[in-house]
């Protein structure tokens, strides 16, 4: 493994959340020997949207394509293409396709080791693992 990378994103396998939802791991330590955080992009198909989530992280989310209502501790703000989000370690959070064209959003998180707890269930899973889905 090394210490850099430059990657294709058409060589980037999708990983399935469920929905026809799909995410790309660009950068994180499948790839890059001790990243210091962990990125990737997810498409979301019109109509979905993440469930209510937080992370052990803090994350930066911008959109690319698309329209979204990001909803963040219970305050939900509109959002196109290259406008962006700061949401800090452990605050409920989720992005919805709120436009007609599927949504893109650019996601990084400051760590490399990343997990998602949905706050329905209180479940925690790591991240991009059989058990995180839409």
């Amino acid at each position: 493994m090394s210490t850099q990378a430059i990657v294709s994103y058409d060589s980037i396998s999708p990983f399935a959340r469920g929905d026809g939802v799909e995410t790309r791991l660009m950068i994180g330590r499948e790839r890059v020997e001790n990243p210091p955080f962990t990125t990737g992009t997810t498409v979301f198909p019109v109509g979905m949207k993440a469930p209510m989530h937080s992370h052990n992280c803090d994350e930066q989310v911008t959109v690319l394509e698309g329209r979204a209502l990001a909803e963040v501790a219970g305050v939900q703000t509109e959002l196109g293409p290259m406008d962006t989000s700061f949401i800090p370690a452990d605050m409920p959070h989720r992005f919805l396709n709120i436009g007609d064209t599927p949504l893109k959003i650019l996601w990084i998180y400051a760590a490399a080791e990343v997990t998602r707890t949905f706050t329905e269930t209180g479940e925690t899973v790591p991240h991009l693992s059989s058990g995180d889905k839409v």
